[in-house]
């Protein structure tokens, strides 16, 4: 039996046939040789076609830059089938997909001949240099299915001829500079699928010709200058699975027929200025997994409907005007993970089943008027990591429920009214790294199992009515970093466990009720900076051995009753930049040895019983009287205080009087004359500034007092960095940079410092000169002990130079490059570095404001001391961040360092350094810069990585011992980390706080 498949294919063979035989059997009969001038025909139109899409390429390559040429040197010849990124038809032989993704080319499009070739089907040119505009005559591509030209330097409009190229499915021009309008002839491309235009400066209003476009499923428009209404054209899009339009300028309301979009998984409108009602119809939505409507104007309520959509996973609705209670139906979203309602105005208790399904990770609730008690509706909340209530008004006990969050790693609930103990259970969350419960009114003990809480790095129980001892066992809180528990009613002494806290950095107990003598085992803790035992009930004196901090910055022993003198090796605090011994029975003289401390800034020594003469210094020098009063005989130059020399009296001093005239009278002429030759010489020497307090506006220094620099008089000090140098001979060079030669100084005093002596300077326009006035901008207002400390600097038109604490260990980059060193170098140290990196960048990014980016984060750059204690370097092309500007800038860093997108983007942010820090990380594990592993698929590889199967152990550096289990655990954690730095898109990197925290658990 013969198939009907059979029978088709039987009838297509004897049509083939009838038709061979009536046209080309009379031609062969005729003239034999036709047949083959026939198929000769044929090749020679290939041949021909080839040659002239081959003439094409190689006329926009010759175009390009030289690297880029280079970058194409496979490109030669005429058969462009068997060039780099070139693929042909099978059939035709001609160019049917250009795919140059990532390659680094610099170039216009002006010069491609896009005529000549006819058969493109799919052009790729993102991730690239290119730049000038988008030339009209793409529309000659008529069969491209395909365009990617995201993650260039593109300008100008898009050309509406791009909207002949109706055969388009998939259009990617995001991540450029375009701007002006949407073609309101995009509603053509009807067969479009994909739509990106995200990060561009597109204006004008949506055109309604986008609800054409019924095939499309992604329409990506975020972070433009879109304005206008949601048009309602919209609703038509009912294949649409992902629409982001935020970060914009739409306005108007949501309208209720964007429930037809019943196909859509994520729905964003974050940061515009929509306002009105939340519609009722978004239940309609059911595939819904995302929703982001944060920071626009929306009021009323939320709607009961949203309880529908049993897929949702991110509901982000803060910063609104939202108000009224939150519907109990938000109770059957089982799949939340992310619940965000911050700075709105709801009312009433949370749900009391939030988190029945057990996936709900964070919460941001923050300045609502939320009431009742926290544990009822978040009792069975085990998986939440993040938890954010505070300025609300809950009430009621933080009960013993919360011990069930064994994942929690923040909590924030200042600013709340709670009331009631804290829980004993919370030593059971064991993930625990911070805790913020400040500005509440929770009473009680400190539970010691807290101390159990072993991941802990931030605990704030400030301003509450805690009562009882500081418990010891959080001693035991090896990682702990910062703890605050001032304002409270505590009892006792500080336990000499928390000496043992070698992580921390800031410890806060002010405004208690301690008593006792201060510890003098505090001097162990090798990180502090800020130390802060005021107003609290000690005596005694302040321990000699306060001299031995190594990093301390603050001290505040204000409001005790302590008495005695200042301790004589109070002056080695060199780094101490704020001392607050106020309130207290202290007396005795000011040591004049205060000199010493170079650092110090600001001092408060009132309602003592100090006496004598001020040192001089600047942090005296420039104190106001409110800083001084009330001691029993301080004198000095500060208006309110007695001068220290005293008027004569009697006739014998009058005597003295007229001798000393008959002498000097005659020498007055030639005194003026050398005193005024001392001010021309001492006004041209240095201008020293260390305080966080002096304003250096832009590129403009704003000078201190010409005579004085670190307290000194300016002249001496000026000639001794000279003469530790010998004039800047280079025995003393330790480095040469980009903008000015290190060296090596130990002044008179015995301290040795590192001096930047800037390359000579001829204008005020010379670029090293704004380096050097943006470094001290920078580093005069930074505060931490992973940044180099600026002790001073010198600014004169024929000699600049900064001077900073000398680190002994010298660059990074120095030690990675000797393997002795390098070998020293172990695999603990190195962890230790990278974490130190990371919290100096968490700092400048999240902790100061403006944020700084500090654009070249490398190994050069980061500089270690005898401990391996890493400090960040070379601030001269750090950039504060204006928050209410584009932050737009010429390229600076380092190759190999810097982000991708900033050579195309030129815009900077905080995404800048994190890039950089994943490559440092990176060289750090590796012993050399990572270039393989940023540019090929061992990333992704690493990524899956587990103990058993790590080829990141083959990158390791091969000097050092193959690291045990524990370690090589810790080490994949951190290149996992750093790697997830390294994503293309900034959008995708982690912030420098999740870098932190993450590190801190490796």
């Amino acid at each position: 039996m013969v198939s009907i498949f059979q029978t088709l294919q039987l009838m297509k063979c004897v049509h083939f046939w009838l038709f061979f035989s009536m046209y080309f059997c009379p031609l062969i009969t005729k003239n034999p040789s036709s047949i083959v001038g026939f198929s000769l025909t044929i090749a020679s139109t290939s041949s021909t076609l080839q040659s002239r899409e081959a003439s094409a390429l190689l006329k926009w390559k010759a175009s390009l830059d030289n690297q880029s040429q280079a970058l194409l040197s496979s490109w030669s010849g005429n058969n462009s089938c068997n060039w780099f990124g070139i693929t042909c038809d099978e059939d035709s032989l001609s160019v049917s997909n250009v795919s140059l993704t990532n390659m680094g080319l610099s170039g216009t499009l002006e010069s491609l001949n896009f005529s000549l070739l006819p058969n493109i089907l799919n052009l790729d040119l993102s991730v690239n240099f290119l730049s000038g505009t988008i030339p009209p005559r793409i529309k000659m591509l008529s069969k491209l299915s395909h365009l990617d030209l995201s993650q260039n330097h593109f300008s100008g409009t898009i050309p509406y001829e791009m909207t002949h190229l109706t055969s388009l499915q998939y259009l990617d021009l995001s991540f450029n500079f375009l701007n002006g309008n949407i073609p309101d002839e995009i509603g053509n491309l009807s067969f479009l699928s994909h739509l990106y235009l995200a990060d561009n400066k597109l204006s004008g209003k949506i055109p309604l010709t986008i609800g054409n476009l019924t095939n499309l499923k992604d329409l990506i428009g975020y972070g433009n200058y879109l304005l206008g209404p949601i048009p309602f054209s919209i609703e038509n899009l009912t294949q649409l699975s992902y629409l982001d339009l935020g970060s914009n300028q739409i306005s108007g309301h949501i309208s209720p027929t964007i429930g037809n979009l019943l196909n859509i998984e994520t729905l964003s409108f974050h940061d515009n200025n929509l306002s009105g009602p939340i519609p009722s119809e978004i239940g309609m939505m059911r595939s819904m997994v995302e929703i982001s409507l944060s920071n626009n104007a929306l009021s009323a309520i939320i709607p009961a409907t949203i309880g529908n959509l049993s897929h949702l996973q991110y509901l982000s609705f803060g910063g609104n005007h939202l108000s009224g209670a939150i519907p109990t139906e938000l109770n059957m979203l089982a799949n939340l993970k992310l619940l965000r309602f911050e700075d709105n105005n709801f009312i009433g208790e949370f749900p009391p089943n939030i988190c029945q399904g057990g996936n709900l990770k964070n919460i941001r609730a923050s300045n609502n008027h939320f009431i009742g008690q926290v544990s009822k509706s978040l009792k069975n909340c085990s998986s939440l990591i993040r938890l954010w209530l505070d300025n609300n008004h809950f009430h009621g006990n933080i009960s013993d429920d919360f011990g069930v969050y064994p994942h929690l790693e923040f909590m924030g609930l200042n600013d709340n009214n709670f009331y009631g103990h804290l829980s004993s259970n919370w030593g059971k969350c064991h993930n625990l790294e911070q805790i913020n419960i400040s500005k509440n009114n929770i009473s009680g003990f400190i539970p010691p199992e807290l101390g159990e809480a072993t991941h802990l790095y931030s605990i704030d129980l400030s301003s509450n009515h805690l009562t009882g001892k500081i418990p010891k066992e959080l001693g035991n809180l090896t990682k702990l970093g910062r703890l605050f528990l001032s304002n409270n009613h505590l009892s006792g002494n500080v336990p000499t466990q928390i000496a043992s806290l070698k992580e921390l950095e800031i410890l806060d107990v002010a405004e208690n009720n301690l008593n006792g003598f201060i510890r003098k085992e505090l001097v162990i803790l090798p990180r502090l900076l800020d130390l802060n035992l005021s107003q609290n009930k000690f005596r005694g004196n302040i321990p000699n051995e306060f001299g031995k901090f190594k990093v301390l910055q603050s001290l505040d022993l204000s409001g005790n009753f302590l008495d005695g003198t200042i301790p004589p090796m109070f002056v080695k605090l060199i780094l101490l930049e704020t001392l607050n011994i106020s309130h207290n029975n202290l007396s005795g003289n000011i040591p004049s040895s205060f000199d010493q401390m170079i650092s110090l800034s600001n001092v408060d020594i009132s309602y003592n019983q100090f006496e004598g003469p001020l040192p001089n210094m600047r942090a005296f020098n420039d104190a106001t009287i409110e800083v001084l009063r009330n001691n029993s005989g301080l004198c000095g130059n500060v208006s309110g205080l007695e001068s220290c020399i005293k008027p004569s009296r009697g006739s014998h001093n009058h005597k003295i009087k007229k001798v000393i005239l008959l002498i000097v009278l005659p020498l007055a002429p030639g005194t003026l004359m050398l005193a005024f030759v001392c001010f021309k010489f001492s006004s041209h020497l240095c201008q020293m500034s260390t305080t966080r307090n002096n304003q250096v506006g832009g590129n403009n220094i704003a000078p201190k007092n010409v005579f004085t620099i670190w307290s000194f008089d300016g002249k001496m000090v000026y000639e001794n960095i000279i003469e530790a140098t010998e004039e800047f001979d280079d025995k003393h060079l330790i480095g040469v940079g980009a903008h000015g030669s290190v060296y090596k100084a130990e002044l008179n005093t015995g301290q040795v410092v590192a001096v930047k002596k800037l390359h000579s300077v001829t204008n005020a326009e010379n670029s090293d000169l704004k380096c050097f006035a943006n470094e001290i901008q920078v580093l005069t207002e930074i505060r931490h002990r992973n940044i180099v400390k600026l002790y001073g600097f010198c600014s004169h038109s024929h000699l600049s130079f900064l001077v900073y604490e000398f680190m002994e260990k010298g660059s990074l980059e120095k030690i990675l490059k000797v393997d002795e060193e390098a070998i020293a170098f172990d695999w603990n140290k190195r962890v230790n570095v990278i974490k130190d990196v990371a919290s100096a960048l968490c700092y400048m990014h999240h902790d100061f404001s403006p944020p700084i980016v500090h654009r070249d984060i490398s190994s050069k750059n980061v500089l270690l001391d005898l401990e391996y204690v890493a400090r960040v370097s070379d601030f001269g092309t750090a950039k504060l961040l204006n928050p209410n500007s584009d932050n737009w800038t010429s390229f600076a860093g380092t190759y190999g360092y810097a982000a991708p997108e900033f050579a195309y983007t030129m815009e900077v942010n905080e995404k800048c350094d994190v890039y950089s820090f994943g490559v440092l990380a990176l060289e750090i594990l590796c012993g050399k810069h990572p270039g393989d592993i940023i540019s090929n698929s061992l990333q992704s590889t690493i990524m899956d990585s587990t103990l058993d199967s790590m080829p990141l152990m083959d990158e390791l550096d091969q000097r050092l011992f193959r690291p045990m289990n524990h370690m090589s655990k810790k080490l994949v954690s951190i290149a996992k980390t750093a790697i997830s730095c390294l994503a293309e898109r900034p959008r995708s990197r982690p912030t420098m706080e999740m870098v932190s925290r993450e590190l801190l658990t490796a």
